[in-house]
């Protein structure tokens, strides 16, 4: 399997959650199926049948974050430096059309979240920066047309 890069701070987002799920929530999850059980006929228990299904999706999550940590690559931005785009650089862009300016820092997969400005590596946007550098201007088609931004600043923090 291919690894996927990841910050530090992805990573340790990652084993919160994943510790959360098995110290809390699959323990409450087990009282409430044993309680549930307590009440009868499972067939018609709706409270049974909730709760297995609750069951399911979290140890569908374990299993998945547990996939996604064994092949993290942890790359440190704060440990890079250059003028070029690559992971972990946190970039300034500027719309061409509409000159509204935004920031986004190029993250892995599992830690994106475009409404926070983590744009995941795998993104159209993403695969246009890297390898450019401050002063460049990039066109990205996106489902929504193509756009041109001119990036002011690449930093790495």
């Amino acid at each position: 399997m291919e690894k996927m890069p990841i910050t530090p701070r992805g990573l340790a987002a990652l084993e919160k959650e994943l510790k959360h799920l098995k110290s809390e929530e699959r323990p409450a999850i087990i009282r409430a199926i044993a309680e549930a059980r307590e009440h009868g006929d499972l067939s018609e228990n709706a409270e049974y049948h909730s709760a297995r299904e609750k069951q399911g999706f979290i140890e569908g999550r374990i299993k998945e974050l547990e996939g996604t940590i064994s092949l993290a690559e942890v790359i440190d931005p704060a440990k890079m430096s250059g003028d070029t785009i690559k992971f972990g650089a946190t970039v300034t862009l500027v719309d061409e059309d509409t000159e509204e300016e935004k920031t986004y820092q190029i993250v892995g997969e599992p830690e994106a979240d475009i409404e926070a400005g983590l744009l995941n590596l795998r993104s159209p946007l993403a695969r246009a920066l890297i390898g450019k550098e401050e002063g460049d201007s990039v066109e990205v088609r996106t489902p929504g047309g193509t756009r041109d931004y001119e990036i002011t600043a690449v930093r790495y923090a």
